[in-house]
């Protein structure tokens, strides 16, 4: 499997493209916007042609089903077909209020959603990268001698097996669900991770719980076996519970993580809260056939509207869109650079700031014409 990382002489070619844009719910319309905003003016400055047409999900998408006296819906039967035809999934956010969740539109609406697109287009192989930048180590909950020279690791999860999409079931006083491995579901992520570490710190740390589950077992034999193929990389394993310990008293140990889907969730969870806001996460699901990209945080409807979301993790998520779908690197980096140069002079919302200092937080809108301003091939 390709890393993605290769890309040579890529910004060289003009391509076209069509992305299907999902915005969701709450923030996720605001944030996508200021992410087209640099993803066209990166296509200009190139020589790209990007579309961008929009589709229904989540709570919008029930909204939209019952408007059109069609079954209500939270992933329309046109949102996948035309997910199907395009090039990249760009994706916001779904849910409602945490008060709501039991009106119709937002029962299991993130549920239906995401596994529903993970499941469809088989998204197995889930990036989150978590860095502490050294000029917004303030915002990270560590004390700096924790940090120590720095945090950057990427979480590398495994997507739609395990756990979650095992078999769940319940009769009387008792219940069970159940978690499944094999070895091909296994080795994708894994040589996914490999080929990342070789860009990286060159190691590898699976993290499982191999004392007790025969499927964390399995883990480690195929883990040993990609291995053989990667002499130049380091292998280590670690205990979930230890691991997420480990996240908050030595970040800096870990380069690239692999794991599976419930483990993944949990530590990429933990480590979500190093950089100092979800605002600044992005994330990648690569599938067979098409990527999806999405912001790490949720649909946070509690502000939505008021023009004060951070655009930064859906605006870097097109970034790794760039990078990971398109092999367009040199555009990726033109986004990253950016995205640093506007966070370095302080052009921040208010999930970026302290206390004494939220009077001088800038808009959603106000970031993302910073970070077009800020594009340089």
């Amino acid at each position: 499997m390709a890393s993605g990382y290769e890309a040579g002489g890529a910004a060289k070619r003009k391509l076209t493209k069509k992305i299907a844009v999902l915005s969701g719910d709450g923030i996720g319309p605001e944030v996508m916007a200021e992410s087209l905003k640099v993803l066209n003016k990166v296509a200009e400055m190139y020589g790209h042609s990007f579309d961008f047409p929009e589709y229904k999900v989540g709570g919008a998408a029930w909204v939209a089903c019952e408007a059109a006296g069609e079954t209500p819906k939270h992933l329309p039967d046109a949102t996948l077909s035309a997910c199907r035809e395009a090039d990249a999934i760009l994706f916001g956010s779904v849910g409602g209020p945490v008060d709501k969740q039991n009106e119709p539109q937002w029962k299991d609406c993130e549920k239906n959603s995401l596994l529903g697109l993970r499941k469809t287009f088989n998204l197995a192989t889930n990036l989150r990268p978590s860095a502490v930048r050294p000029f917004l180590s303030h915002l990270c909950p560590l004390k700096p001698s924790v940090i120590g020279d720095g945090v950057d690791m990427l979480i590398i999860r495994e997507l739609v097996a395990g756990i979650y999409f095992g078999e769940h079931k319940r009769e009387g006083d008792k219940a069970w669900d159940v978690m499944e491995y094999t070895v091909d579901q296994i080795k994708k992520p894994c040589i996914f991770a490999f080929e990342a570490a070789r860009l990286r710190g060159k190691k590898v740390t699976v993290v499982d719980k191999a004392n007790v589950l025969e499927c964390s077992r399995l883990w480690r034999e195929v883990a040993r076996e990609v291995a053989k193929d990667y002499p130049d990389v380091t292998l280590d394993f670690m205990y979930i519970d230890n691991a997420v310990m480990q996240v908050i008293q030595k970040p800096s140990f870990f380069d690239v993580v692999a794991t599976s889907n419930m483990f993944g969730d949990i530590l990429s969870d933990a480590a979500s809260v190093l950089p100092g806001s979800l605002g600044l996460m992005p994330s990648a699901s690569l599938g067979d056939s098409i990527h999806m990209y999405e912001p790490s945080g949720g649909s946070a409807p509690d502000i939505a509207g008021k023009g004060v979301a951070n655009p930064i993790a859906q605006i870097l998520s097109g970034a790794m869109m760039l990078r990971y779908s398109f092999q367009l690197e040199a555009e990726a980096a033109c986004i990253e650079n950016a995205v640093e140069t506007v966070l370095k002079s302080g052009k921040l919302t208010a999930d970026l700031l302290e206390a004494d200092k939220k009077s001088e937080a800038v808009s959603t809108s106000a970031v993302g014409d910073a970070v077009v301003a800020n594009l340089k091939k």
